[in-house]
């Protein structure tokens, strides 16, 4: 007799899985930059004083988007809305608040869209195994459906798969009206806020001083996450840029104030607010002083991290034309030179370059990746 008794029920082999052939990815279409600033109390101040008052604009003009629905652009009353904000901010503040919003409402529509595809993946998955008697399998076409482990596990997942239906009927509502649950700052903030006790980091119970500093520190990640400093970029302005320039010269950064607050902080003429801290692009500063030159468009953002309290200024344009994509290269092409070969394993990267006939050449490289209790867009980015 051999390993298998006589008699034993032969399994059938799978097919192989078919690869699919080579293929190289199309190079970005824009680009980003990102220099710290050194910012002065008085640049502190003036620029939380504008981040709140324009996250504010913002947060209302997105619920005014919200409740317009999912409509053609031709109807979602861009042009009144920004005639609305203009009087409060500026007509380029006003410009950057309203496309904002509609990129984040058509980002919720498309995050609804997937949700709505992942429910009904497992409401089909959980089905078919519950078709299924526990602890035997059966074979549906190709392939074979494995039943649960036992009736506790049936149990559950039958109570698993009502909750699934459930949601999916909401999704599909709230898509069919037009609804997208949006939180600016986004949705793990707004749970820590409803949750502030139990998100607290602090050893529980919380002593007084604790319970204080854990309220100062929510509320300034809530300020500092809704601020709104985000300036598009205008071809031809000067330093391509009229809300928010940067001078590539000696860096100076001046900021068109919102009119509200142009009689406080205005240290410049025509309502504008030039800050003491410089900026100096390390990383493609090159690139960005050229399209400066250019006349080109540049796109500014912002944002401060209290964690660190740091005040960072994010500079990005795009490097192709509008409605056009960065051509690829030939794989043939590609291939006539070293390329780096790239494995991805669960905690480190490992790479080795590789001749133009597939040879390894020189020592490979190990890149530690520490993704373990990190958000997932933290994750996705390292």
């Amino acid at each position: 007799m051999g390993k298998r008794a006589r008699g034993a029920k032969q399994r059938e082999p799978r097919p192989f899985r078919a690869l699919a052939g080579p293929f190289v990815v199309a190079p970005p279409s824009g680009c980003r930059i990102r220099t710290r600033l050194h910012l002065s109390p008085a640049d502190e101040e003036a620029l939380r004083a504008v981040g709140s008052h324009l996250g504010a604009l913002a947060g209302a003009d997105l619920a005014a988007r919200v409740r317009i629905g999912n409509v053609p652009a031709a109807h979602n009353r861009r042009a009144e809305r920004k005639k609305a904000l203009t009087a409060q901010s500026s007509s380029r503040w006003a410009g950057s608040i309203t496309r904002t919003s509609e990129d984040q409402y058509q980002l919720a529509r498309r995050a609804l869209n997937a949700r709505i595809g992942s429910l009904r993946r497992a409401i089909a998955t959980i089905t078919s195994r519950l078709a299924v008697t526990p602890g035997s399998r059966v074979r549906q076409g190709r392939r074979w459906v494995r039943g649960y482990a036992d009736d506790t596990e049936r149990r559950a997942k039958q109570q698993r798969l009502q909750i699934l239906q459930g949601q999916l009927r909401r999704a599909v509502r709230e898509r069919e009206s037009g609804r997208v649950r949006v939180t600016r700052g986004g949705r793990r903030l707004l749970n820590a806020r409803h949750h502030l006790y139990d998100a607290a980091t602090a050893e529980k119970p919380l002593t007084a001083a604790d319970w204080q500093a854990q309220l100062e520190g929510w509320d300034a990640t809530w300020s500092a996450r809704r601020m709104f400093l985000t300036a598009d970029g205008e071809a031809g302005a000067p330093f391509g840029n009229y809300t928010l320039s940067v001078d590539p010269a000696d860096g100076s950064i001046a900021m068109v104030l919102p009119d509200p607050l142009r009689r406080q902080y205005a240290n410049a003429p025509r309502g504008r607010y030039v800050l003491d801290a410089t900026a100096v692009f390390s990383h493609r500063g090159g690139q960005w002083a050229d399209r400066i030159a250019a006349g080109a468009s540049v796109r500014y953002d912002i944002t401060y991290d209290p964690a660190r309290g740091r005040w960072y200024l994010d500079a990005s344009w795009s490097t192709t034309a509008k409605g056009h994509t960065a051509p690829a290269p030939a794989l043939e092409t590609l291939r006539q030179h070293p390329v780096l070969a790239v494995d991805l394993n669960a905690d480190h990267l490992a790479a080795w370059v590789l001749d133009p006939c597939g040879n390894p050449v020189g020592a490979p490289h190990t890149i530690p990746l520490q993704l373990s209790d990190l958000p997932a867009p933290t994750r996705d980015a390292r």
